[in-house]
């Protein structure tokens, strides 16, 4: 363990990543979209009114837009971040050299992957003290900010992992992400309409009962997300359907599958005949 966190590409990628200028003025520009929403929400939001008066749901519903917007951003930013790591290497023709060191396939992949998510962490971690304001007005529980910020998280690792995946597995950088954006718009956008479209089928008459809404919902983060907040809203309508298992449970051990699954194939796919 010591030797995976002192291994020279895990330094190399994290003096790149937090160095760079471009990293800063990421930071600041994803800042200033994030500050950007709440003051214009505050501003919408008691504009008519006793400027003064900020209520409690008012504050719950600001941390709702801001939760799915800080969502969408890192489905946004992750397949940039992740979806050429492997790929660049290669364009630069130091991927041969960086595997005929003594770092394996494991080694090099996980620091590629640790080294992004840092990075987006850091992006999440820095909006913190605009979540102050939910503090400030009351109206979402600590718990709930803790399980917005596991699925943030679990999000980033997935999209991450599938992004190293097709930058491994694709030679050109730009191809790898626009299959990296592909697949992150159809877990966000793709198995939405594709749960809407079969909620709708269900309940024309004579339709038969079928497990395809759960199985899309469960894929999405969106849908996921909206069930934090109105806790079993989507899975009532699955019990209803004669679906008994938990939708989080379902949607973490899925996300969980495609992150293992992702990160083995890269792993086996970096050098595909040699030992890892």
């Amino acid at each position: 363990m010591k030797s995976f966190f002192l291994n020279p590409v895990l330094n190399k990628e994290f003096k790149l990543r937090f160095r760079s200028i471009k990293s800063i003025w990421s930071l600041l520009f994803y800042l200033a979209a994030i500050g950007f929403l709440v003051i214009a929400f505050i501003y919408m939001t008691t504009n008519g009114g006793n400027p003064y008066a900020f209520r409690s749901n008012q504050s719950r519903e600001m941390f709702m837009a801001l939760s799915f917007v800080q969502l969408g951003l890192i489905v946004f930013v992750t397949p940039g971040l992740t979806a050429g790591v492997i790929s660049s290497e290669r364009e630069k023709q130091t991927l041969n050299m960086l595997l005929t060191t003594t770092q394996s396939s494991t080694s090099i992949v996980l620091s590629k992957l640790l080294s992004s998510l840092c990075f987006l962490f850091l992006l999440v971690i820095a909006t913190l003290p605009l979540y102050s304001f939910v503090f400030l007005y009351g109206g979402v529980s600590p718990q709930i900010i803790l399980e917005v910020f596991g699925q943030y998280a679990l999000c980033m690792a997935t999209i991450g992992s599938l992004g190293i995946l097709f930058s491994t597995i694709i030679r050109k950088t730009i191809v790898a992400m626009v299959v990296t954006y592909s697949v992150a718009l159809f877990l966000v956008a793709g198995t939405g309409v594709l749960f809407l479209l079969f909620q709708e089928l269900i309940y024309r008459p004579q339709a038969s009962q079928t497990i395809f809404p759960f199985f899309f919902a469960m894929l999405n983060p969106v849908i996921n997300m909206f069930e934090t907040f109105e806790t079993q809203a989507i899975s009532y309508r699955m019990n209803s359907q004669g679906v008994d298992f938990p939708l989080t449970l379902s949607y973490v051990g899925s996300y969980l599958v495609l992150i293992v699954t992702s990160l083995a194939l890269s792993i086996y796919k970096l050098r595909p005949k040699m030992n890892k």
